[in-house]
């Protein structure tokens, strides 16, 4: 049992100053500050003072290759997989994990028996079926019995369009692959969403726009990743969000040399533009694409090495949102827990509400990340 009394809560709507008691892996009670104290049926309780704290949701990184990615420049390039410690030290409490361009060096066994060890270590954990290649290379003989037989398996991705590695699929593939994903869902009563990594091409989202317009797949079926890759995609992106499409933005800790070299948009001026623009904060999603390669390029396009995705961009660029784009704290942190969380229909994730799971990040005003708790037990402390 734990007691946050007296902390300010971020659900993630502001609640203000609030008692909180976690009892097991749920949230219990959520009060007013000063009406809950370690006595009676909570003498053991584990107390923690929340004067000059802040209380959020744990985050959800929707986006993650927890095998690791890259060798795209050669096997010596393949990034580390990710680390429990790793991912809670950000405050991730939930990752949904993926494959990426090599989907034959790693495969959706190996993904799926990592998501269960993560499972197994204390987070909330689910996985897409898949990688960039189509045909789809599933577990089973197909797309809708990996959603539907294999607990983890809650979509298809990370399906990559509009790139010059993507597997070029035709129209017609790229339909049945989002049809037979929505079947699964529909059949299991998960999300069924496909995950859709956009490339740098003018073809931009086209695929998803013919689906939606030529076909009876709605825009729920798909969350498009990347969308801030650059300046034109970007502008695509407004326009899809405007009609009800989920996008999800890509952190990025290195933005300030990127910004000198491409016209990559940051996450904080990007989700401003949009909000601006009429844009329903609810479609908008932050992952952190963590554990994948970034290559690095000079002005000149000469390539200097590759660095590795980290899900410590998330609470960055949350604080880069309220700091430099006037973006309300619960409006950011949405992006990376209660947003997410719905997209996905990950039950009992992404909020602070009774009921829910005990999967809670203390911040200090500052912004900085205190105590992690996953599933009621605390895995990370400052």
């Amino acid at each position: 049992m734990k007691i946050f009394q007296n902390i300010d809560v971020y659900a993630p709507e502001h609640l203000g100053r609030k008692d909180v008691v976690t009892v097991y892996d749920k949230i219990v009670k959520i009060a007013d500050a000063g009406t809950i104290t370690a006595d009676g049926m909570l003498f053991d309780a584990e107390t923690v003072d929340g004067t000059d704290l802040i209380l959020t949701p744990g985050f959800v990184d929707c986006h993650v290759h927890v095998l690791g990615g890259g060798g795209e420049g050669g096997f010596a390039n393949r990034t580390p997989e990710a680390t429990l410690e790793g991912l809670t030290k950000f405050g991730v409490t939930t990752v949904v994990g993926c494959l990426g361009t090599d989907g034959i060096g790693r495969d959706m066994c190996a993904l799926v028996a990592k998501t269960k060890g993560l499972r197994e270590q204390g987070m909330s954990a689910w996985c897409y079926t898949g990688s960039y290649q189509v045909p789809v290379r599933t577990l089973t003989d197909g797309i809708t019995k990996d959603i539907m037989m294999i607990e983890e398996v809650i979509g298809t991705g990370e399906i990559a369009i509009s790139d010059h590695r993507s597997s070029q699929p035709t129209f017609e593939e790229f339909a049945r692959l989002t049809a037979d994903t929505r079947l699964g869902g529909i059949l299991s009563g998960k999300a069924g969403v496909v995950n859709v990594h956009l490339g740098g091409s003018p073809r931009c989202m086209d695929l998803i726009e013919r689906v939606i317009s030529e076909t009876e797949i709605p825009t729920s079926q798909f969350l498009p990743t990347h969308v801030n890759r650059n300046e034109r995609l970007f502008q695509k992106a407004i326009a899809y969000a405007l009609k009800g499409g989920n996008v999800d933005f890509t952190g990025n800790e290195n933005i300030d040399y990127e910004e000198t070299i491409s016209d990559e948009v940051r996450v904080c001026k990007g989700i401003r533009r949009m909000l601006d623009a009429g844009v329903d904060p609810k479609h908008i999603t932050i992952s952190s694409d963590g554990q994948g390669s970034m290559p690095r390029f000079s002005k000149e396009g000469v390539f200097l090495g590759m660095g590795v995705g980290q899900s410590s961009c998330l609470l960055k660029e949350v604080k880069e949102c309220v700091e430099m784009a006037q973006i309300p704290l619960d409006t950011a942190l949405s992006a990376i827990t209660a947003n997410p969380a719905a997209t996905l229909s990950l039950k009992g994730k992404g909020k602070i509400q009774e009921g829910f799971d005990a999967d809670l990040c203390v911040l200090t005003r500052e912004l900085e990340i205190q105590e992690v708790v996953a599933r009621g037990k605390t895995v990370y402390t400052k």
